[in-house]
């Protein structure tokens, strides 16, 4: 089974109603113990080793095994329990770039206007999405110890293959635990050693930290090297880009400057043959997974119109980002009313695109004919400008026309331009083997692509500039949140966007906001958990 990209369907539509619908059984999400159960029989044939690994990749898309509206998380709809759009809401639409016009939807209201507590939906669904691929992973790895494949007589060659697969497995283990580390601080901590049906111990941040920056050395070498392996799987880049990403959050996360080590991490990714594409736009089209854009894109979650359907990231941005005015949605690909207007951005993010130097700037997509800048009120879909950065059409402006409303494109995660900003960051907040020359020509290399006509000098580069540069480049991709916190400006009153603390030009929110709570089933279901401060 080939999973790359001329068949990335194939990572989901052959291969999960074998996997999930094996384990999720047993799982009964919310679960309790991190373990799944897999049955002896699917091992029968060895090609189940590559199909487990798969299903546990589709975690990061699909909610079930019955279309987009299945969920396989006991009491959670799909549409409040996929990865992606969960990760999405928590680190986007909770801060200065998004709005979702529909508060009726659930949760949705108290997320964006910064008002949650530990009974939010939205929350619950990204928590426990993520506790479901430690699940996976475990009992993956579970049943791939020496022996269980000697017991099976697996054979020499599938051994081999495994070896990656096992690393592959932690490192989507270790990507679950840094969203749990980043969102919630804290997590019950199970691993392939824990004791099945026994309720985790709780594991706090800097233990998180811990096993995460080790788990991602001890796999290294086991790990297929930067863009060697099929598309939709995890390379050493990815791990690299996790560890250059808790180095970066470091000072937040266990309190310790680790600046150095994400510069030497970021430049491990430069040097590793990624390149930018050369039309930033094509990044965020149906065809992502091929061509200049796959060179650039180092991890993406995988969608399609038509074998990996979900309400996923993507799929709600396209649609959201249709106009109850413009009725645009045959030029980003799906119908012609997409969800009428469910999405517009805030001013302070519009504003970030002021000035003749952004005129013709590629990254503004941003739609304003015939729209006040300010959002008064939610419910009204005709204030805010409305934004075009995802497309469902491929980089030749044309349209699969498999479905009107679920997309092809795939949402990128991890890509070489955030490392170029982080390694400008780290080096002016004192990281060693770095240069600011060098990252003036980072910095200056994306502005360029973007058709910014204004370069930066020494004097433009500031801590402040690359926040705002880092909103202009990476706006919808799920870092904001991330963003303000590392740079104080989340919480408290310091910088306030419209409807922060639900107030329409934004109010301070209290500091224990920088994290989100412990959701209220999860502590009723685990006594070894606790909540967290201020909830």
């Amino acid at each position: 089974m080939n999973i790359n990209n001329n068949i990335k369907k194939v990572l989901f539509f052959a291969v999960i109603a074998i996997f999930l619908s094996s384990c999720t059984e047993d799982l009964n999400i919310i679960p309790n113990d991190d373990q799944t159960t897999l049955s002896e029989e699917l091992f029968e044939n060895e090609e189940a080793y590559k199909e487990v690994l798969a299903g546990i990749y589709a975690n990061f898309s699909l909610t079930g095994t019955d279309g987009a509206t299945n969920s396989n998380l006991d009491g959670l709809d799909a549409g409040t329990s996929q990865y992606g759009r969960t990760l999405l809401y928590l680190q986007t639409l909770s801060a200065d770039q998004m709005i979702w016009s529909y508060e009726t939807d659930q949760g949705v209201a108290e997320i964006q206007r910064n008002t949650w507590n530990a009974q939010n939906t939205i929350i619950l669904g990204m928590y426990e999405r993520a506790r479901a691929s430690v699940g996976f992973v475990n009992n993956f790895l579970n049943e791939t110890t020496p022996e269980k494949l000697d017991a099976r007589n697996v054979s020499e060659a599938t051994r081999q293959e495994i070896v990656t697969y096992r690393a592959e497995a932690r490192l989507v283990r270790a990507i679950a635990y840094y969203h749990l580390m980043d969102l919630f601080g804290k997590a019950p901590f199970a691993d392939e050693n824990s004791v099945i049906n026994q309720a985790p111990e709780e594991a706090s941040r800097s233990d998180l930290f811990s096993f995460i920056e080790s788990e991602l050395k001890a796999i290294e070498s086991d790990l297929k090297d930067p863009r060697q392996n099929e598309y939709g799987r995890t390379d050493k880049a990815v791990a690299w880009m996790v560890l250059a990403k808790i180095y970066l959050n470091a000072e937040v996360y266990i309190g310790a400057d680790r600046y150095s080590d994400c510069i030497e991490y970021c430049n491990k990714i430069l040097n590793s043959g990624y390149t930018l594409a050369p039309n930033y736009l094509d990044l965020f089209k149906a065809d992502n997974d091929i061509g200049a854009a796959r060179n650039e894109i180092i991890f993406a979650f995988i969608s399609d119109g038509f074998s990996v359907q979900n309400y996923g990231p993507t799929t709600v941005m396209i649609n959201g980002a249709v106009g109850s005015i413009e009725r645009n949605g045959e030029d980003l690909g799906v119908s012609a009313e997409g969800w009428s207007g469910a999405l517009r951005v805030r001013k302070q993010f519009a504003n970030l695109f002021n000035g003749g130097a952004f005129i013709t700037d590629t990254r503004n997509t941003l739609i304003t004919a015939g729209r006040p800048i300010d959002i008064t009120d939610i419910t009204d879909r005709d204030s805010g400008y409305i934004i075009a950065k995802y497309s469902n059409l491929n980089s030749a402006g044309v349209s699969s026309g498999v479905s009107d409303e679920f997309v092809d494109t795939d949402f990128p995660l991890f890509r070489l331009a955030d490392v170029h900003l982080m390694y400008a960051e780290a080096v002016l907040r004192g990281g060693t083997g770095g240069s600011v020359g060098d990252a003036i020509t980072l910095v200056n290399a994306l502005r360029t692509r973007a058709n910014n006509p204004q370069a930066i000098t020494v004097t433009d580069l500031t801590l402040d500039f690359i926040l705002d540069e880092r909103s202009r480049e990476l706006h919808w991709e799920a870092h904001r949140r991330q963003d303000l916190i590392r740079y104080g400006r989340f919480t408290g009153g310091n910088y306030n966007w419209a409807w922060k603390g639900n107030a329409t030009n934004g109010i301070a929110i209290p500091n224990h906001f920088d994290l989100y709570p412990i959701p209220a089933s999860s502590l009723a279901s685990n006594p070894n958990l606790t909540p967290n401060p201020g909830y």
